[in-house]
């Protein structure tokens, strides 16, 4: 896949996201949403940057099963508990993010929510990625 990221001018510039991500290849890979769980299926990390980590670890261990790498994905959800705390951890989370991931952004959204099916977990992250 040779992702073509856009963002336009008209808009505001992005921070860590694209606006939009053009992805043409021959494989599309739907990724179930993952958090913070460890192999016994617990809840690991007590801080939102912790859990982050774990969730975007699992998110592209299921991708690199799949065939596919971090430049693949096209498309992440975030869904988080507290926005707020997302938004007071920006600039760590964007580093877990280059250290795990790169630094090319799929095209995300952030999504506050009142809990996720793991009461212990502050934050999710599902997406999709085209494979060439």
């Amino acid at each position: 896949m040779t992702p073509q990221r856009v963002n336009p001018p008209e808009l505001s510039p992005p921070t860590g996201f694209s606006h939009a991500v053009v992805a043409t290849g021959t494989r599309v890979v739907f990724l179930a949403g993952q958090t913070a769980l460890d192999t016994d299926g617990k809840v690991t990390g007590e801080t939102l940057p912790e859990q982050f980590e774990k969730a975007l670890g699992n998110l592209l261990t299921a991708l690199r099963a799949a065939g596919g790498t971090p430049a693949d994905l096209a498309r992440v959800t975030v869904y988080a508990t507290d926005v707020a705390a997302y938004r007071t951890h920006a600039r760590e989370l964007g580093r877990v993010w280059h250290r795990l991931a790169g630094r090319d952004y799929p095209a995300m959204a952030v999504v506050e929510v009142v809990r996720l099916w793991d009461e212990q977990a502050l934050v999710e992250l599902d997406g999709f990625a085209v494979l060439p």
